[in-house]
């Protein structure tokens, strides 16, 4: 069982909430694509995650909260290292060629693999029909992506460098689904801000050796990034990192996990919509019918644990002593995405 107390909570607080882990995190793409046009992008993907790191982890020490324990160092420094060095930091990697709506429709398939990658649960979602059916539908969606580049590799010189960039975007989701499995298999001590704010920064650690291999300190001057890569970086830091991610946990503690979920069918519209009108990205009808099938998959993977917490009732305990109150939700025995995230989705 989970324990989660029950808090009095404004209608509009959690509509606020909400936005901001919709519209933030569906965001991020964009302001990605934005930073890296002025600062190389692992050495942004560097300042980006040791700085909010940092800023966390302060905040922190502010509330008087256990920051060294050996064991969660070694678990976040692993997860950091597949979540935000081997997934984020591809999605940064790969906005260099692929447009940030294009990232954002292939990212959406991360359920795919959590579902392949979750071995201790095969038995469970193997016996689904809609979660099987919800993983061909999603490979079928992921196809039509790729269909597209195939179809015109041979009249468009940068179609090779695309393709190469959408496999790599693949191995990144992997990488991320890894990590985010891997911290449900080991948990951490602690709480969840400070072990993500241990997380970042190891990742922004890590990515400066990338850089300095990618040679971006070459001819470097600072000086010379435009404002806006400045401001998207700011963005990122402050709202894609530390603001959306506390929404985002918080509204786990307020609300059903199903229905924060539903960020996951948000974020790629978001980013579509933001990635044509202000970056004037060019979306075909092929992509946008992957991203329909796409998102109807991840519906269908999901679908029987909505069922489940459907019909999940809130059992309220009232304690001996003390006017406080606590709600008992027994949850179903399989993990949901968030369940699987819910200290790892720093977009």
């Amino acid at each position: 069982m989970t324990l989660n107390k029950t808090k009095q909570t404004s209608t509009l607080m959690v509509i606020i909430a909400f936005a901001t882990v919709y519209l933030v995190w569906g965001s991020t793409y964009f302001f990605i694509r934005m930073a890296i046009q002025g600062i190389p992008p692992l050495f942004m993907g560097a300042m980006r995650f040791f700085t909010a790191g940092i800023i966390m982890l302060t905040w922190c020490i502010i509330k008087g909260e256990k920051i060294f324990i050996r064991k969660s160092l070694i678990t976040s420094a692993i997860v950091g290292l597949l979540l935000l060095g081997g997934g984020n930091g591809v999605v940064i990697w790969v906005e260099q060629t692929l447009p940030s709506a294009m990232v954002a429709i292939l990212v959406s398939a991360a359920p795919i693999w959590f579902v392949l990658l979750d071995r201790q649960n095969w038995g469970i979602n193997f016996r689904s029909r809609s979660t099987v059916i919800g993983l061909i539908v999603g490979f079928i969606g992921v196809l039509l992506l790729f269909g597209e580049q195939l179809d015109g590799m041979f009249g468009s010189s940068n179609s090779g460098v695309k393709i190469f960039s959408m496999v790599l975007l693949i191995f990144g989701s992997i990488s991320w689904s890894a990590g985010s499995i891997y911290s449900k298999h080991h948990p951490s001590e602690g709480s969840a801000a400070v072990n993500v704010a241990w997380q970042m920064i190891i990742a922004g650690i890590v990515f400066l050796p990338g850089s300095l291999l990618n040679h971006e300190f070459s001819g470097l001057n600072l000086s010379n990034v435009p404002v806006q890569s400045w401001l998207a970086l700011v963005y990122l830091i402050l709202f894609g990192s530390i603001a959306a991610f506390s929404a985002y946990v918080w509204l786990l503690q307020v609300r059903p996990a199903t229905q924060v979920s539903t960020y996951a069918y948000v974020n790629p519209v978001i980013a579509v919509v933001l990635g044509v009108l202000f970056a004037r990205e060019h979306i075909s009808l092929m992509q946008i019918s992957g991203l329909v099938v796409i998102l109807v998959s991840v519906l269908l993977i999901n679908l029987s644990k909505y069922r489940k917490d459907k019909g999940t009732k809130d059992i309220v305990v009232k304690p001996e002593s003390g006017p406080s109150k606590e709600r008992i939700h027994q949850p179903h025995s399989e993990a949901t995405t968030n369940e699987l995230c819910i200290a790892a989705n720093v977009k």
